[in-house]
């Protein structure tokens, strides 16, 4: 959801990019990824080819669709948390934001889940965006910290469990047809990590 306080040339921006972003889902699920061109994309959200490349720089970049400006987001968010937060509970507290505000819109996340799991380059392109972000995070996490990213384990080992943690929620709700609750489900693997991943009787 777009803020009212983002300007209106930002908002349509933003209405632009997430309307290719479906088209390309909508198109791929219709037909397959090889038979799907930019040009079909821009037409189905009524934009020019040149105006596609303006906002994404491929057709699997579309089709995954990750906002570039998510991982910043997610930073500003974990530094934002209280301080008398454990660098762990903060990473638990946006995680279930992140996954409430994903759960709200109930078309996109499922196509593009659903899409992008019967697309191997999709994943791949997916894994690529996912491992970027853990960089970005980890640098947060040690300035959090106090730690050094590479020197010290502990950020880049964080950053690496919130975004497994993500990823394993994210298979289970796709695994269960989207039925159960996302939040919920982030927090029943966080609550596995804090126990120590006991094995299962």
């Amino acid at each position: 959801m777009v803020p009212m306080s983002t300007g209106l040339r930002e908002r349509k921006k933003l209405a632009t990019r997430s309307a290719l972003h479906l088209a390309a889902l909508q198109l791929v699920a219709e037909r397959g990824l090889d038979e799907v061109s930019v040009d079909d994309i821009a037409e189905r959200a009524d934009v020019s080819p040149r105006t596609f490349f303006n906002y994404f720089p491929s057709k699997i970049d579309a089709v995954v669709g990750l906002d570039p400006a998510a991982p910043q987001r997610q930073v500003e968010a974990f530094l934002s948390r209280p301080a008398d937060e454990s660098p762990v509970e903060a990473m638990r507290a946006v995680a279930r934001e992140q996954a409430a505000e994903m759960s709200e819109n109930t078309e996109l996340w499922p196509l593009r889940l659903t899409v992008i799991d019967a697309h191997p380059a999709a994943l791949a392109r997916l894994a690529a965006a996912f491992g970027e972000s853990e960089q970005v995070l980890a640098a947060a996490i040690g300035e959090r910290t106090g730690t050094r990213v590479g020197a010290d384990a502990y950020p880049a080992l964080l950053a690496g469990v919130a975004a497994a943690a993500m990823r394993t929620s994210l298979h289970r709700w796709f695994a269960g047809d989207f039925t159960a609750a996302l939040p919920d489900l982030v927090d029943e693997t966080w609550d596995l990590l804090a126990a120590g991943l006991p094995a299962p009787r």
